[in-house]
């Protein structure tokens, strides 16, 4: 035993907890780099077009990639995965302030689309630690306690997308860009740091596998291959994949929405009572842990995340909309970590990377579809419908108003109806209502003696 192992957290409980400690912090640092490039890019370029180029390049890795990470998590060691891919994370954001400090030195006039490349090596990166993390929670946090853990991850998140954007438009006047990405180097240090004082289980392989060395494409199919089989997980990712893509809609068109009644400061006040949803929502699964039954979980969140839509369409009331922004958003962590708490129980821990891939791969697959969908679907066919001389003006209009963001409004009411539509076809289905019940439980590996593990 070398006496690293014996420095090491090993208790699986403490080692979570460690983990996600360096995650928060890392996700704080990493919402203040987004959004000052983002702000960056729009500022210097004054166009729409290149600031949502930035986004693209920054989740086009994500989709693309999914298939790769998940079957490389499963073959190499996943702490090694976290490590490296943080690394990878420090030396593009490294990347980023040497770009930066040449400009601001004289050295080169940095344009909007020289962080194209950046912010697609840090997705990419993301995307293996995300991965890898998820998997690793199923070895460390007993199956019981999966959805407190669960919530927990997704408070870090949102404590990152809340704490954030405030934040780094402090620190951006105060400091520079230069000084925000150099704080983002200190928390994924903190994040290295975190990693490498724990000795994470890794899951038994599978000899057969070992044996015959199986294709990169051959993992890559295997995740599909398993949720095919499986009718009820098949449904859960319809289901949820369906869900995507409302949320991604809804989340597009609430800047539009708010401020055709009301201006950006108010909208800067609604989107932290969203962020505060997300916020409650984790630290209430963390506690509870949610339900027994975790597709009761799941479906019932997305149920009064429709009706929540509901009362979003009403006729404009900044304090009904704030109130409606932050229940819909309450609901996220409880759905996610209901969700993620049934795939790991269900999905055997030494295929986990390749299965959550493909349940990646698809999630992700919505927010360009919503992205592409959603202007048009306002501006060419709802907002007509609900002018004050449109269509639906002496209908619909009687009730939810007229003029401009009333059509938004009324795509708001079809969503919510489609959601609760998609929670009653859900629940209608048995093999989606009984997925519990009728999939066994992966054999919950022993975690082997971790003296001998070194990272």
């Amino acid at each position: 035993m070398t006496s690293t192992s014996r420095r090491a957290v090993t208790n699986p409980i403490h080692v979570f907890g460690v983990i996600w400690l360096g995650q928060l912090i890392s996700s704080l640092g990493t919402g203040l780099t987004q959004f000052s490039v983002g702000v960056f890019v729009y500022q210097n370029s004054d166009s729409v077009t290149e600031y949502s180029l930035a986004s693209f390049f920054g989740f086009l890795p994500m989709m693309l990639l999914a298939p790769i990470a998940g079957s490389l998590v499963d073959r190499r060691n996943r702490q090694r995965v976290m490590l490296l891919a943080d690394l990878g994370a420090i030396t593009t954001v490294l990347l980023m302030w040497g770009m930066v400090s040449a400009d601001r030195a004289g050295l080169w006039s940095l344009q909007s689309w020289h962080f194209y490349l950046p912010l697609a090596m840090g997705s990419a990166c993301s995307t293996f630690h995300t991965l890898a993390f998820s998997t690793s929670t199923a070895l460390l946090i007993p199956k019981q306690h999966l959805g407190r853990a669960n919530g927990m991850i997704e408070l870090a998140i949102g404590a990152g997308q809340l704490l954030s954007p405030a934040l780094a438009g402090v620190l951006v006047v105060t400091i520079g860009l230069q000084g925000v990405l150099l704080i983002n180097v200190s928390t994924y240090l903190c994040a290295l740091g975190a990693l490498l004082s724990v000795l994470i289980p890794q899951p038994p392989r599978d000899e057969s596998t070992q044996r015959s060395r199986p294709s990169l494409k051959e993992d890559v199919v295997l995740g599909w291959r398993f949720i095919r089989e499986r009718p009820g997980l098949l449904g859960l990712l319809a289901f949820s994949s369906a869900v995507n893509l409302f949320t991604v809609l809804v989340t597009v068109l609430i800047t539009p929405l708010v401020l055709s009644f009301a201006s950006p400061t108010t909208l800067g006040w609604v989107v932290t009572c969203a962020g505060c949803g997300i916020l409650l929502g984790g630290i209430t699964m963390g506690v509870w842990g949610g339900p027994k039954r975790r597709v009761v979980g799941l479906l019932g969140a997305q149920l009064v995340a429709g009706v929540a839509l509901w009362a979003a369409a009403m006729p404009a009331s900044v304090y009904l909309f704030a109130g409606a922004a932050f229940l819909f958003m309450f609901t996220s962590p409880v759905g996610n970590g209901s969700s993620q708490a049934i795939w790991q129980t269900k999905v055997p821990p030494a295929i986990q990377g390749r299965v959550f891939a493909t349940r990646r791969l698809l999630a992700l697959a919505a927010p360009p579809l919503a992205a592409l969908l959603a202007g048009p679907l306002a501006d060419k066919v709802f907002d007509p419908w609900m002018a004050h001389d449109g269509l639906l003006a002496g209908s619909l209009g009687q009730v939810l108003g007229t003029g401009p963001g009333r059509g938004i409004a009324l795509l708001y009411v079809v969503l919510g109806f489609l959601l609760v539509l998609s929670v009653l076809t859900a629940w209608l289905s048995p093999r989606v209502r009984a997925v519990e019940d009728e999939l066994p439980d992966a054999l919950a590996p022993r975690t082997p003696p971790l003296e001998g593990q070194h990272v």
